[in-house]
């Protein structure tokens, strides 16, 4: 192969070594093993035609054309088109908002078919005879039902919470700031361990009160709809929830809720 003199001073790199969590966190984005490679070499090196990249990362020089062109199309790297092509990495911010762009606009796209045909589909044959007891594992399906039963809300929304974590209020705060302009109470209890921020964040929409302790957690709709929150994991994200429109579940959850609330410190006072 013939050199030129950039490249006979051009260092011998390597991909950069990355932590298992990065490793899994880029795959669960998407990426392949190739092509995290791929772009943590072009990290390291600033360019690289794709011929110098298969060198540099131990892609195969039969697939860096194709690793790179996908890459391309993912918004993780651009290319200078010339003889031969170069290609540069994106900043992992940049390439970040491409990826969430391209994964919204698919689930916008494909949800409104998916809707249009199998939602008229489930509200005609829905089992009405159905166990009113419902186990939801996992924080995205948690997080999910919370939100499907917030919707549910015509009147009263009861919020206990002993931590209030960053996903949660990315989902909570949104959703209660549409609630609230049709008219619903809502009041938010947790624990002086909330972030004052984040207690902020929601006085300014709801009624919020805060005490020392709190065992347990969950939402209340109306008196007739709660999902309890149960189990965490190691790194304290929920992971067990229930789900019930049980009468008698939901009204002994609205009567202990009740007594916590009068027992509570509104968040307002503790301010000043």
């Amino acid at each position: 192969m013939h050199l030129n003199e950039t490249d006979r001073t051009r260092p011998i790199l390597r991909s950069l070594s990355i932590s298992e969590r990065t490793r899994r966190s880029l795959q669960e984005l998407g990426l392949t093993d190739y092509e995290i490679r791929a772009y943590t070499t072009l990290l390291e090196a600033g360019s690289a035609t794709a011929n110098e990249l298969s060198e540099l990362s131990d892609v195969p020089y039969s697939k860096a054309y194709e690793v790179l062109g996908s890459l391309e199309k993912k918004g993780w790297v651009e290319v200078e088109h010339a003889r031969p092509s170069k290609y540069y990495p994106k900043p992992p911010s940049v390439a970040l908002d491409v990826t969430r762009l391209e994964v919204e606009n698919r689930i916008r796209q494909n949800g409104a078919i998916v809707l249009e045909e199998l939602q008229p589909l489930y509200e005609r044959k829905e089992v009405h005879e159905r166990p009113d007891v419902w186990i939801v594992r996992g924080e995205f399906n948690i997080l999910a039902k919370t939100r499907e039963t917030l919707d549910h809300a015509a009147k009263e929304i009861l919020v206990a919470l002993p931590v209030i974590p960053q996903a949660v209020m990315d989902a909570l705060v949104p959703t209660l700031k549409t609630i609230i302009r049709k008219d619903i109470g809502v009041r938010v209890m947790t624990t002086k361990k909330a972030a004052t921020a984040s207690l902020e964040e929601l006085s300014r929409v709801c009624d919020v009160r805060v005490r020392d302790q709190m065992f347990g957690g969950g939402v209340i709709v109306d008196g007739r709809e709660v999902v309890l929150l149960l189990g965490e994991d190691e790194t304290k994200q929920v992971v067990l929830a229930i789900w019930s429109d049980h009468v008698g579940l939901a009204k002994f959850a609205k009567s202990y809720f009740g007594s916590l609330w009068e027992t509570s410190e509104p968040f307002s006072d503790r301010k000043a």
